[in-house]
């Protein structure tokens, strides 16, 4: 199963516990119905950036209950994707990766709201939950590399192990061959906890952090030379912004 990073443990932990020192409770707290949200998320099984993250919310009959439907698009990467470089060229790829794997998570769920904010001060914490199908976007990843070996001309295609690793040159273009992607069904269940910290009622500031995980039908091969995965679990931290009235 996937290892996760523990500098990104450590960071998510950090942020939780100073959120927490500094939510300060007043009795006078501002009341809204409704928020909209986007994010970018950073997590164990992405990149820099792991993806997007947007989320629309509205209040139910109780007072400290939200509805939620959320979708995120998300990187996901093997676990033992290592970048190299060319020694032809000196450009980075990883070798001996055959697929990304681009995932669109669809989400529905509830926001308990644990600690009201009061007015430009403290935080609203509150703990997350949500579930919903993945779509899984199996997209060939393409190298650059010398077919017959020496300098000459290059070509590109869907890197296989017949593909000599002194002979690569460097990635293929961007989104290509995305049009030969295939499809990975599959689901998606979150829980996390929320901290809204700014200080203008009709804005959301903060950052949301907790741990997820997919699960796909089958088996995504996205390196076919190793150990390939059908669950995904990631601890995430999302910095996010938006409105709320």
């Amino acid at each position: 199963m996937q290892r996760f990073d523990k500098g990104s443990l450590l960071t998510i932990l950090a942020l939780t516990l100073l959120a927490t020192v500094a939510c300060g409770q007043t009795q006078d707290s501002y009341e809204y119905n409704s928020e909209f949200t986007w994010g970018i998320n950073k997590n164990t099984s992405g990149g820099l950036i792991g993806g997007f993250v947007f989320k629309k919310a509205r209040k139910l009959k109780n007072d400290r209950q939200l509805e939620t439907f959320g979708l995120e698009v998300m990187n996901v990467k093997h676990p033992q994707e290592v970048r190299r470089n060319s020694i032809q060229s000196g450009n980075l790829f990883i070798y001996g990766k055959s697929n990304y794997l681009y995932a669109l998570r669809f989400q529905y769920g509830r926001d308990f709201i644990l600690f009201k904010k009061a007015p430009q001060q403290g935080a609203e914490i509150k703990a997350v939950f949500a579930i919903g199908p993945t779509l899984g976007i199996v997209a060939p990843y393409y190298v650059e590399y010398f077919p017959d070996g020496g300098g000459g001309f290059t070509v590109r295609g869907q890197w296989n192990p017949d593909i000599n690793i002194d002979f690569i040159n460097g990635t293929g273009r961007l989104f290509e061959g995305l049009g030969n992607s295939t499809i990975a069904p599959g689901a998606n269940f979150k829980a996390a906890l929320n901290f809204e910290l700014g200080t203008i009622k009709s804005q959301v500031t903060g950052f949301e952090a907790g741990f997820l995980i997919d699960a796909y039908a089958k088996q995504v091969e996205m390196m076919p030379t190793t150990k390939n995965y059908s669950v995904f679990p990631t601890l995430f931290i999302t910095l996010f912004y938006g409105s709320r009235k």
